[in-house]
């Protein structure tokens, strides 16, 4: 398996990053650890995660996804083999979010208990913050870079705009760069990210990894009719898909997937990671099946033909 480069950041990649945003949500811990193990025994690193996951679910506080991959480094010893990233800023209760200095600091220190480790390979910016200067945020990360707390840092959800604003302010106060960009981008969703982001993140040399990948699922071909959505948990997010332009997506998959010998879901996320300028996509497993799914994406190959059926079965 060929590793891939993240942008500037000296870290190198597989082809495909697991998604925890479903730990101790839709997989309980020993499903979630059953994911892990399988995952990187196929030789795969990089685990994706955030200090807010998963809060949205009843009785939940935040913390719940880092915590469980946390001790399963820790039990597995496997901190040096994993490349770690997560993300700062959404709302972890009162007074607890945002991008400035002091909770930066603050967010930094919970998610380095639950995840049991010393430092951050990957520190992401959740959400854009316009109450603070970029420069603040900047130094903040600085700080800890300087403090062995983090080995580099990026942001997410940005459009080429901030993305420019946050580099200009980086390079006119002499601070670390955001060397990772995480977006939304699949093959329903292609609007944002091509055009100025893609043009500016390959300009820049920045990693590119991406959510959504199979469209909260529906590019997995799971869901054809609102019938289908009470499927799982995530269900409810699939109905704005369910329209011409995304039921032609899904008979170009299954053309595709038919002459693969593939799934649906392994040809979506192979279309993504032959994208130009992705380093590469994220997706989540609520089971090794699915672990085994993701690990055979990783190294399907499309051909010219397939991709170009893809792209005009997307085309806006």
């Amino acid at each position: 398996m060929t590793r891939r480069p993240l942008g500037r950041t000296g870290l190198s990649v597989s082809p495909m990053i697991l998604g925890g945003n479903v730990f101790l949500w839709t997989a309980d811990k020993p499903t979630s650890f059953a994911v892990l193990d399988r995952f990187a025994d196929a030789g795969f690193e990089t685990i994706d995660t955030a200090d807010v996951y998963s809060r949205w679910v009843t009785g939940h506080e935040g913390g719940e996804s880092e915590s469980v991959i946390g001790e399963w480094m820790a039990t597995r010893h496997r901190r040096n083999r994993t490349i770690v990233i997560t993300k700062v800023g959404s709302e972890m209760g009162p007074g607890k979010k945002g991008l400035s200095a002091a909770y930066i600091a603050e967010a930094v220190e919970a998610s380095l208990r639950r995840l049991r480790t010393d430092y951050i390979d990957v520190y992401l910016s959740h959400w854009q913050d316009a109450s603070v200067p970029y420069e603040e945020t900047l130094g903040a990360y600085a700080r800890l870079i300087d403090a062995g707390k983090v080995r580099a840092i990026g942001a997410s959800n940005l459009d080429a705009s901030h993305l420019r604003a946050s580099l200009d302010a980086a390079a006119a106060h002499s601070l670390p760069r955001y060397d990772v960009l995480q977006t939304e981008y699949n093959l329903y969703a292609r609007e944002a990210f091509e055009g100025a982001l893609r043009d500016l993140t390959t300009a820049e040399d920045i990693g590119v990894v991406c959510y959504f990948g199979l469209a909260r699922g529906f590019l997995s071909g799971k869901y054809r009719s609102e019938a289908d959505l009470g499927q799982s948990a995530r269900g409810s997010g699939v109905k704005d898909y369910l329209n011409d332009r995304g039921f032609g997506i899904l008979s170009a998959l299954d053309a595709v997937a038919e002459a693969r010998g593939a799934t649906q879901a392994e040809v979506a996320l192979a279309w993504l990671a032959a994208q130009s300028g992705v380093t590469a996509p994220i997706a989540s497993a609520t089971s090794v099946v699915q672990v085994d799914s993701l690990i055979r994406a990783a190294s399907l190959v499309l051909s010219a033909d397939d991709i170009r059926a893809l792209n005009e079965a997307s085309a806006a």
